[in-house]
Formats: C-alpha cells, structure tokens, sequence
C-alpha cells in the first residue's frame, strides 16, 4: 500500500535522525531533532489534511515540511462512533454489519472483557446502548468524569477508555462507549503545530451511521453523540486549552450542498452538535467541508450552491465558521475549465467519470460557476474557504496514487492545481487541499519530484484569479488580480472579427500581443490578492468569441502555468 510505504519511510527517516543524534544532530527534550519553523513557499494552499501520529518526532517532520511549502493549517477527521451490541460473552459485534469489533477484541479490564466489567461496574442499572470509538489521542479527566465507572484500562499494549454516560454518575440506565488508542496523535499535533505557528481543527466525533442509509446519521444516538462530543471537548478545553494552535474542530460528517429539506438528518446533525461546541470551546471556529456535484442526472445547478452555503451557516450556533467546500476535481463531480471551454472535450483525465463527450454534456456548471454561486450568499461570522482536490479520479500506469481506502485515486499535476486555485482563488478566504499523504509527498519514481517537491520549487509561479478591461488616467488597460504578478509582462490573446474566415483559410486565428506592466498594488494582507495593471486596446473583439485570455510573466521570470479567460 502507498500510504503504509510513505508512512513507514517517515518512520524511518525519523528514527535514523533521532539515532544519529549523539553524533552531532542536537535533541530536545522531547527526544526530537530541532523544528524547521521556516516557511519558505507562498504558495496559496495553506492548509492540508492528515493522519495524528503517535510518534511525536514523525509529527515534527511532517509539519515542518508542511511549513516549507506554505502551510499554517491542519485539518484531521474524527473518529466515528460505531453502535455495537454485546453478545454473552462479551464480544462486541457492529450493530450494522454484525461483524465482531477488532479493536476491541483485546480489551480485558481484571482478565474480563470489558463490556462484561463495564456492566460489572453498575450493578443493577441497565446499560441501554453500547458504541466503540477508535481514538488518536489519549484523554484526561474531562472524559473520564465519574470515578469508579469512568476509566482507562491498559491491555494489551493499547489504552482502552470506559465511559458510562448516564443523567448523573450515579443515575441509570447508562450508554457506554469503550474507545482505544495506539498513542496521543492529537496531543503531538497540536504540541507541534504550536512550535511551528500553525493552527489545528480536530475532528468531531462522528455520529454512527444509519443502518438502512449510512451516507446518513443515524438520529436515534444523537443524544448520545452530544454527550460524548461534549466530554471530549470538555476534555480539549482542560488539557489544551491554553494552546495556540487549537484554533477549532471540524465536523467530520459531510453533505452536499445545496438546498436541502427542512427535517434533513445531516442538518440536524449539525445543529444540536455545534451547539455542542459553541459552548464547550468559545470563540473557536468550526470548520465544515461539504461537497458538490455538477453531474448532468445526478447533481445539482450552481443556483441551489448559494442556498446550501446559506443553510450549513444557520447551524454555528453563533460560533465561528468557516465552510471549506470541496472544489470536486479530484473526483470527477465538478471540472474546471473556463467560459469559452464549455463546448470543448472533458479533461481526458474525468473520461472514466463522465465519457467522452463536451463540459456541457456532461457538467452544469465549473467550479467557478459553483464558487461564485457560493460567494454570492455572504453571512456575517462565517468565511468561504475552499477544499482543493489534489487528486485524479483514477491512477494511470506509472504514477503514484491512492490504493487503501478504495477508490483507487491518481496524483495531481502542479499546473493542474494552479488551475483549481485560479478557479476558486477570487472568492475563497482560505484555500486548504485533500490531502497531504500520499498526494503531497508520493513520487512516480525515485528521481521524480512529489507534488510538494514540485509546489517547492515553483511557488511564484504567477497565478491570476480574475480579470477585466480598465482604464487608468485615461488610457484602456487589464486589470488582473491574483498571485506573485510584481513586474514583468502580460500576455493576452484575443480573436478578431473575422476569426472563423480566418481559421478555415489556414492562418493563425488569434492575435497575441505582450504588454508591459505599469501598475502593481501588493496584497493588503500575506497570502492576499495583488493587482497589476497594463496598457492594451484590442483591434476588435470577434463577437461570435469575445474571450481575452492572459497570462503574466512576474519580475522573477516565472510565467503562468494556465491562462485566465474572461468575457472583453
């Protein structure tokens, strides 16, 4: 498996780095190499998903190299309740499935297993419900509330937690949920993230699924998925607390968005569980990342985007948002391209999602449409971030890509993703990407760069997120907004009137002319939008294509991997 391979290399190159240590490489106390807290990309991505991990040196490393290429946020998904049910022996069986729990198989609590001891502890009272829960990170007496029935059990080699959530510690009938652990991954991240400057959005509990519809909640435990949420995060707000770095959650459990019914189960989700963290950690954002689907026959019109964006923000209980939305290149729902592309062939690379046919056959809308659409619906206290897909549907022969978890999953190119941070870039607050491991870090082969390697190394590639015809002091002009534009020159092409005649007689269809810059205002904020200006007046725009594309070539030599386009 790819991801076991990237991981067990880290491993590695840490325990090699620890080890040589005594030979010159300085530790700290944490038995750590020193942290490389340099950012030296500015590349607009500033944040990732990833895995905790329990070994505190491994976490280091990883998020210095996050640091090197821009990033000052981490994003990690929750860990799902499961309702399980009990057989006479103990054994702890998915009540959806009815396959035995294998993390739990090895839990004995005094030689017995620890449902068996869970029950043992209150006798006379019913345990109405039971529920495993496989945690990264280790936790305090914020969970463990009720002395005697609340407790961490060590077997095994692992950290078992029993927890009975009743009205009181002493009032029945009792929900248990027995969780385990292999280390504090959450407790590492949030201890590095603050020695590197970066922010962290832990992943809320995710409620179990439906039995008859698990893309669904299932609302009959959501009584049970407020309580532990709110011990978990009582427990956040006892041990982290002070921590810079613990700057929200994220709620682990997505939905599209669009409009959506008024009884809908993944609202009410949201509603009664961010309640639930607007008032156990104050003033911290939460983070939601739902998805579209442009799809002809299964998705929705970029109209019904504005509505759902709307909706998800009627849950934050007045807390924070941010609703980082899922661009949906990396798997097909949603392409990019521009407005004078929606007659031509779909990226070979969506073929295998939606065929070979035109944008317009097979998509509504591109993901400027959707942003756009999104953006149009503004809402005091929450920001629109976007959520970019570093991914292709499927693997080709020779790149590396996603084995485990199925679906099967290809590795982005560095001009593909300039092209998804351009379609989103003029309306996104924060730009973050899915994710770090293995599509950040895997190389096709041992000599050619990863995608971070290559996102390194061309960081100031100029990338311009929106465009117009504007005059200054009199004289016509573009104006166009994005990154890294200081200096250098644009590029614009344009058809005349004329363009057809002139195609089918065999000449150059388009004029190409390059201008120097004049004007350049730098961002107001680090990672913000530049603006450059330069003098140009087309010979006339052919009415039947009145696109004008542009590309910028900045003062550092480096030139747009992708053009904008826009309507002269």
């Amino acid at each position: 498996m790819v991801i076991a391979r990237v991981v067990a290399a880290l491993a590695l190159l840490v325990m090699l780095t620890v080890a040589a240590a005594p030979e010159g490489v300085r530790v700290d106390a944490a038995g750590c190499p020193p942290r490389d807290t340099r950012g030296a990309a500015g590349y607009p991505i500033t944040g990732y998903w990833m895995n905790p991990r329990p070994d505190r040196c491994e976490t280091r490393l990883v998020l210095s190299e996050m640091r090197r290429v821009g990033a000052d946020t981490v994003i990690t998904f929750g860990s799902r309740l499961t309702a399980v049910r009990a057989d006479a022996a103990g054994r702890l069986l998915d009540a959806r499935t009815g396959q035995a729990d294998p993390a739990l198989a090895g839990c004995l609590d005094g030689g017995r297993p620890c449902y068996l001891a869970a029950r043992d502890a209150v006798p006379g009272k019913e345990i109405r419900r039971a529920f495993t829960y496989v945690a990264p990170e280790h936790f305090g007496p914020g969970l463990l509330r009720c002395p005697g029935l609340d407790r961490r059990i060590e077997s095994g080699g692992r950290s078992y937690y029993r927890i009975l959530l009743g009205a009181s510690c002493t009032a029945g009938p009792f929900d248990l949920v027995l969780a385990v652990s292999d280390g504090d991954g959450i407790g590492n991240l949030l201890a590095e993230a603050a020695g590197h400057g970066m922010k962290v959005y832990p992943g809320l509990p995710a409620a179990p699924q439906d039995p008859a519809k698990p893309w669904l909640p299932h609302l009959a435990h959501l009584d049970v998925v407020n309580t532990f949420t709110r011990r978990v995060l009582d427990d956040y707000r006892h041990r982290h607390g002070a921590s810079s770095a613990l700057a929200g959650v994220y709620q682990s459990f997505e939905l599209a968005m669009r409009d959506r019914a008024d009884d809908d189960e993944v609202l009410a989700l949201y509603r009664a569980q961010h309640a639930v963290a607007a008032a156990a950690l104050p003033g911290r954002t939460i983070v939601v990342s739902p998805y579209w689907d442009a799809r002809r026959g299964r998705g929705f019109p970029p109209a019904e985007a504005g509505e759902g964006f709307a909706e998800i923000a009627a849950t934050r209980a007045g807390a924070p948002m941010a609703i980082a939305i899922q661009d949906g290149r990396g798997a097909g729902k949603v392409p990019v391209y521009g407005p004078d592309q929606a007659e031509a062939p779909v990226d070979p690379r969506l073929e295998p999602v939606v065929g070979a046919v035109t944008n317009r056959q097979a998509y509504l809308g591109s993901t400027r449409d959707y942003v756009e659409a999104a953006a149009s619906r503004p809402v005091p206290g929450v920001e629109l971030w976007v959520n970019v897909e570093l991914f292709e549907p499927t693997p080709v022969a020779g790149e590396c890509s996603r084995t485990d978890p199925l679906p099967l999953r290809g590795r982005a190119s560095k001009a593909r993703v300039d092209g998804q941070v351009m379609a989103v870039g003029g309306h996104a607050a924060k730009i973050i990407a899915y994710r770090w491991e293995p599509f950040v870090i895997c190389r096709d082969d041992w000599d050619s760069p990863s995608l971070g390697e290559s996102i390194a190394a061309a960081w100031n590639d100029p990338l311009i997120v929106r465009a117009t015809r504007r005059g200054v002091a009199g004289r016509e002009g573009i104006q166009v907004e994005g990154h890294n534009l200081a200096g250098g020159t644009l590029r614009i092409s344009y058809r005349q009137p004329g363009g057809a005649a002139t195609a089918a007689a065999g000449a150059a269809v388009d004029t190409v002319v390059t201008v120097v810059q004049e004007r350049h205002t730098p961002a107001a904020r680090p990672g913000g939008l530049e603006t450059a200006w330069a003098p140009f007046t087309p010979a006339g725009l052919d009415p039947a294509r009145p696109w004008i594309t542009v590309t910028a070539t900045n003062g550092a030599g480096r030139s747009s991997t992708n053009g904008h386009v826009f309507r002269g």
